[in-house]
């Protein structure tokens, strides 16, 4: 197992004085990707920042004409009390309008985001070659659709919030400057401060929230990991070692968030405090003001209530500051699995739809990704169209990258991999698969019914499903489950055995009528028996099939028409199995380790059966 999902590439801590300009950037483009919804969420704004500020206005000309004459008056009539209700209700229902407008086109804007990103992420993950795959682990890439997607448009939550707020800034400055400039200029040293507090913030908060990001990701994939191998970890003793291992990555993720938290301990009551006491000195000095005459009570009152509730939301400036280093850790996290390389290409060439399909390499060379010895060495092999080729070699000779690059499951790095004559690189996407199936080592069984997992969701007809598995040896046991074809057999088919999933993982492929089919010791967890029933039910039926097999029995490998042996990622001979008996010194030795395995297997049998 490996250490931790640290060992993936990641992207480098966001630089300080970038985390603005690139959180910006990042920012317009979400708006650009979703005008309507981002227009009218800043539409909503504007009027519950219009509505907020007119709130202080009201009050202030309602205290001037209604509060003060009913006051010197010592009564108020009917119709004053009608006024103030009925300005204070006019600018209510255009704040709550605004408001109202404002949360849910800012949901709907940052959730479309989020989908759409998911979906952009998950098609790039299909779209990469399996060698990317193998150098990134699950649990980060996991994290890279969930995590970090919704980190980077998190944003969008506060952000129409805070355009509203600038607009409430112009406004309210506008109004206060014309109430009284000096209370203006006390009041408006307010925002510099703020946004000098939330610079320092965002500075200390990029590179904390840069390795909890990832931290996610760790403890993600050491979970995932665990759980994968769920069955290693309780055969070989290791519950107590994985406990520990999850547990020394949670802590981590623990002590960065509680670092993260303290951090925004210290800055928040700061930022709060700053309009708090922004309002507290206009209060002080308009106080001081009317005490000389230059102010009346109404003008105080109107900058007092102004402050009081610009308090709360410039707040919202805060937020999108806070959350933008975590925007752009985000981004940047996708950003790498969207701009990786090595996508494999698709030409517009169709194939011919005659049956069986052939298949030919030539001088082909693949080497794994940061390995500098090549798996397979200049390889050249012909499948004939409607035979048989059994793949036969050591363990590591590159028979399964054999499998992979005939099937384009990998690029070769040179040389040219043909089906029926057309260079697969030129086929049009879906041309391969529509033509040719893999069973692999590993079978894969989604949480669906025996019918979904062979059909894989498509319309079928379950005489074509039966004949499938009759082929596959499999109709048997699947009469015999609770509800045959519906059987929901659990997460990765955890109700069948392993001979059972393969199995049903080769009528999967059947069903598909491929015209080349290439088994990859497809048939290791089934008795020798039912595999040579299931190989000759392939000869009689398959119609126009042609078969590649990995081969590890003997059994297996006389039903082959022909026989290529490998070692080192080479060709050595090819040829019918008697031929390469007769001039092969490496096939023969694993011919007869393979004979003496079924041997010593066939006594065992014989001695545990009752006399």
């Amino acid at each position: 197992m490996s250490a931790t999902a640290s060992s993936a590439p990641v992207p480098r801590p966001v630089a300080d004085r970038a985390v603005l300009r690139r959180g910006l950037r990042v920012i317009w483009g979400g708006m650009r990707a979703q005008k309507r919804p981002v227009v009218v969420a800043v539409v909503g704004s504007v009027l519950w920042a219009g509505a907020t500020v007119a709130t202080a206005g009201a009050i202030g000309w309602l205290t001037s004409e209604v509060v003060e004459p009913a006051v010197d008056a010592r009564q108020i009539e009917a119709a004053g009390l009608w006024t103030i209700f009925g300005v204070l209700v006019a600018v209510l229902l255009v704040n709550v309008t605004g408001v109202i407008l404002r949360r849910v086109y800012a949901t709907v804007a940052g959730f479309n985001l989020q989908a759409d990103y998911r979906q952009r992420v998950t098609r790039q993950y299909l779209r990469l070659p399996l060698s990317w795959h193998h150098a990134h682990p699950s649990g980060q890439l996991l994290s890279n659709a969930h995590a970090d997607v919704e980190a980077t448009w998190q944003v969008f939550n506060p952000l129409p919030m805070a355009i509203g707020v600038i607009v409430m800034l112009v406004i309210a400055g506008t109004m206060m400057v014309l109430v009284d400039p000096l209370l203006a200029i006390l009041g408006l040293l307010v925002f510099p401060g703020l946004f000098a507090a939330n610079l320092v913030f965002q500075r200390v908060m990029s590179p904390r929230i840069t390795r909890a990001q990832q931290l996610r990701a760790e403890v993600a994939e050491v979970a995932h990991e665990s759980f994968e191998a769920g069955l290693v970890v309780k055969a070989m003793g290791r519950e107590d070692q994985e406990t520990e291992r999850f547990r020394a990555k949670t802590h981590e993720l623990r002590d960065a968030l509680i670092l993260v938290g303290r951090t925004r301990g210290v800055f928040e009551p700061v930022i709060e405090a700053i309009p708090t006491l922004g309002t507290l000195a206009v209060l002080g000095v308009g106080t001081w003001q009317v005490s000389r005459g230059e102010l009346d009570a109404a003008e105080v009152v109107q900058m007092a209530y102004l402050f009081s509730i610009l308090a709360f939301p410039v707040r919202a400036l805060g937020w999108v500051l806070a959350e933008i280093p975590r925007s752009v850790v985000g981004h940047d996290r996708v950003q790498h699995v969207l701009q990786a390389q090595g996508g494999m290409a698709y030409g517009s060439s169709a194939l011919p739809r005659r049956s069986p399909a052939s298949s030919r390499l030539a001088g082909v060379t693949y080497a794994h990704a940061g390995e500098e010895r090549p798996t397979i060495r200049g390889v050249t092999l012909d499948i004939p169209s409607g035979g048989t080729v059994a793949l036969v070699g050591p363990t590591g000779s590159g028979k399964s990258t054999l499998a992979n690059l005939t099937l384009r499951l990998v690029d070769a790095d040179s040389g040219s991999v043909r089906l029926d004559g057309v260079e697969a690189r030129d086929l049009a996407r879906g041309q391969l698969p529509a033509s040719a199936a893999l069973v692999a080592q590993q079978t894969f069984m989604f949480d669906d019914t025996v019918r979904g997992n062979i059909t894989l969701g498509a319309d079928s007809d379950d005489a074509e499903v039966w004949e499938s598995l009759r082929i596959a040896q499999a109709d048997d046991f699947v009469r015999a489950l609770p509800a045959g074809l519906d059987t929901v057999i659990g997460e990765r088919g955890g109700s069948l055995s392993g001979g059972q999933r393969q199995r049903i993982a080769l009528a999967r492929a059947i069903w598909r009528r491929p015209r080349l089919l290439v088994l990859d010791d497809a048939t290791s967890a089934v008795d020798p028996s039912v595999e040579q029933a299931i190989l000759a039910g392939l000869r009689e039926a398959r119609g126009g099939m042609t078969v590649l097999v990995v081969a590890y029995r003997l059994a297996t490998i006389l039903l082959a028409d022909e026989v290529v042996y490998v070692e080192h990622g080479a060709v050595v001979d090819q040829g019918s199995h008697e031929q390469l008996l007769g001039r092969c010194r490496g096939y023969v030795d694993l011919v007869q380790a393979y004979s003496r395995e079924a041997a010593e297997r066939a006594a065992v049998t014989r001695q545990e059966e009752p006399s």
